[in-house]
């Protein structure tokens, strides 16, 4: 692959984190978590720590919800919901164990984020948020498979106005038990308003052969990012168009980063890898209505 000569452009971003004070693996809910293995709760805040400093140096605004004791993946706050136009849709979680956390950001979003971010309450059908919902300037990909219903996509796209904001929702369904949620399997790294080129990057052995099909007609110039990788959750990002904050595990994907203009950003996440989760499952973003968002 050449050079890009494309001009990336960082923009700043207000993202919603939740430290990992209550963090632990105390049940199975995918792949990634075993209950055997100990997690370093002082090692976890630190690397947590780092993860809200990389995004603070780089000029992004970052909020903080107050975990919850006896909610463990609250730390994991793209899961908490979506927030597109300025309005707020709180998550509903698959599995009892999480159930609550949906309430905690729900809370967080009545509180909190008004009148900038408008309250519409949890759905109806089950949704897990940012982890199964990312948006690409006008296109909202939708996960399913795992998690996340169609039936809320259709929830999602209603509560949301997506038509009213021109903003077409693409289900993906997802086929691989380990890439559980859309952010394991695919990166958002630019949506083209600043440099007009969109790009993403995925890992095909994640998607039904539908999907994938979906996926290179839409993003011919994707980024395919391999097995080795996608196994560290290395496709789990977050991008501001220009640095990619990204697991330091992933090497190969960072210099595919490099070699399409982007900055790659190493973060150790190893204590919450071991939850399921990396960079984006800890972010959640918050998208005003309007495209410039005063500093509170």
């Amino acid at each position: 692959m050449t050079q890009t000569t494309t001009q990336r452009t960082a923009t700043p971003r207000h993202y919603l984190m939740c430290p990992p004070t209550y963090f632990d693996v105390v049940y199975a809910i995918n792949p990634w978590m075993d209950p055997s293995s100990p997690v370093d709760p002082a090692k976890a805040l630190a690397q947590w720590e780092a993860l809200r400093a990389a995004y603070e140096a780089r000029g992004h605004r970052v909020d903080v919800i107050d975990p919850v004791p006896g909610l463990p993946d609250m730390v994991y706050a793209a899961n908490g919901g979506i927030v597109v136009g300025g309005k707020a849709l709180a998550a509903t979680f698959t599995y009892p164990q999480r159930a609550a956390e949906g309430v905690a950001y729900d809370r967080w979003f009545a509180e909190h984020g008004e009148p900038t971010y408008r309250r519409l309450g949890q759905t109806a059908e089950i949704m897990e948020g940012e982890g199964d919902l990312l948006l690409v300037g006008s296109t909202l990909l939708a996960g399913t498979g795992f998690r996340t219903t169609p039936a809320a996509h259709a929830e999602v796209a209603a509560r949301l106005g997506l038509a009213e904001q021109g903003i077409e929702l693409v289900p993906l369904e997802l086929v691989d038990p380990r890439y559980y949620h859309l952010d394991t399997a695919l990166s958002v790294l630019d949506d083209g308003a600043v440099s007009g080129e969109t790009v993403i990057a995925y890992h095909p052995d994640a998607f039904t052969p539908a999907a994938r099909a979906t996926l290179e007609e839409r993003y011919p110039d994707a980024i395919l990012v391999g097995a080795d990788d996608a196994a560290v959750l290395g496709l789990n990002v977050v991008s501001d168009g220009l640095n990619v904050f990204l697991s330091d595990r992933a090497r190969d994907y960072a210099d595919a980063l490099k070699e399409r203009g982007f900055v790659p950003v190493g973060i150790d996440l190893s204590e919450i890898f071991k939850g399921g989760g990396s960079v984006k499952c800890c972010t959640l973003e918050l998208r005003p209505a309007s495209t410039t968002e005063e500093t509170r």
